[in-house]
């Protein structure tokens, strides 16, 4: 991205500013610009946002906010913010807080007219497929599907790696070692590929429930395994089994969210895309994901996400500043409030 100075911002200061933040397990990301410039400049936090018994926290939210949005005031010359995104990971199931508290604190705090809290999966989509009937695929250490038609949204999926998140990384990561324990038990289904991969990663196989389980972030260490699993899946024959399984799994989220559509060459059939960082993963994956999209979907469009949920956000936040937003609203995925003047 090209640094901004002040004196180069200076032409932004009249127009309102559109402010985008992705909350997410590994801090904030925080963009900030103008209807009719996009993004002007962006700042980042490392901090993720403090979830407790009522929800995600709009308290520390703020506090985490408030220091990015000043930065990038000075940087670009933006004073005026008229619309903030807020995609936030948990809200659709732990957002009552942030409904209840973080519009009135943001109007204070900055001045805002209109406010939009949103779950990340919204801003993954829109930014992969703008505003548009389809289907999108996060898919990164857990799985999840959202689509619509435009008019409600539908999710699939998304329920942690504990009780779902199937196909996704830490998902295929457990199955690639249970097969490694397997081969280290001599039970049948197991992989010695695997299993080398295993005890090079974590070290003697006995030793890896007490590595694993006391971990609050064992979700992450599970996927951390997904990507020996796809290099050893060339010439693994279970190791190629559990990623056709994954690619089935998220098929199957895709087909239960994606609406009906028409064939594929019309030009509103809808459109499916994947994003999340699964993709790099690369063809032991993707080449039966494809197959069983096209297989489950064949009236739909597969198409490459434009953008990944920062620049989702910054879509809502134009769309809105522009009275041209037309995706459903509702109060789990799109909370949408208009301040008083």
């Amino acid at each position: 991205m090209t640094p901004w100075t002040r004196q180069d911002a200076l032409p932004f200061a009249r127009e309102h500013g559109v402010l985008a933040v992705d909350s997410g397990g590994s801090g904030l990301r925080v963009a900030l610009g103008t209807a009719g410039r996009g993004t002007v400049a962006q700042r980042s936090s490392a901090v993720p946002v403090r979830t407790g018994g009522q929800g995600i926290d709009p308290a520390h939210l703020l506090e985490q906010l408030v220091p990015l949005v000043s930065a990038l005031t000075a940087e670009t010359g933006i004073e005026r913010l008229a619309t903030v995104v807020v995609g936030a990971a948990g809200f659709s199931t732990l957002g009552d807080s942030l409904r209840a508290a973080l519009p009135s604190a943001l109007a204070r705090e900055f001045g805002v007219r209109t406010t939009a809290l949103a779950a990340d999966a919204v801003t993954a989509y829109v930014g992969a497929l703008g505003q548009r009937p389809g289907a999108v695929l996060a898919a990164g250490t857990g799985l999840i599907a959202v689509g619509t038609d435009l008019r409600a949204w539908r999710r699939a999926d998304g329920w942690g790696h504990l009780l779902g998140d199937c196909g996704g990384g830490a998902w295929i990561g457990r199955a690639g070692l249970e097969a490694a324990l397997r081969a280290h038990d001599g039970r049948s289904g197991g992989s010695a590929a695997l299993l080398a991969c295993a005890q090079e990663q974590f070290g003697p196989m006995p030793g890896l429930p007490g590595l694993l389980y006391p971990r609050p972030d064992r979700a992450a260490v599970l996927a951390s395994f997904a990507s020996q699993v796809a290099e050893c899946a060339p010439g693994d024959p279970v190791a190629a089994d559990i990623l056709r399984a994954a690619a089935r799994h998220m098929a199957d989220s895709a087909a239960a969210v994606c609406p009906d559509g028409g064939e594929p060459s019309a030009g509103d059939a809808v459109c499916v895309a994947v994003t999340g960082g699964l993709l790099k993963l690369g063809d032991p994956l993707l080449a039966p994901l494809d197959a069983e999209l096209a297989r489950r979907l064949p009236y739909a469009r597969r198409v490459p996400a434009e953008g990944d949920p920062l620049h989702g956000a910054v879509r809502i936040g134009i769309a809105l500043a522009t009275e041209a937003f037309t995706l459903p609203r509702d109060q789990t995925m799109t909370y949408v409030l208009n301040h008083e003047s």
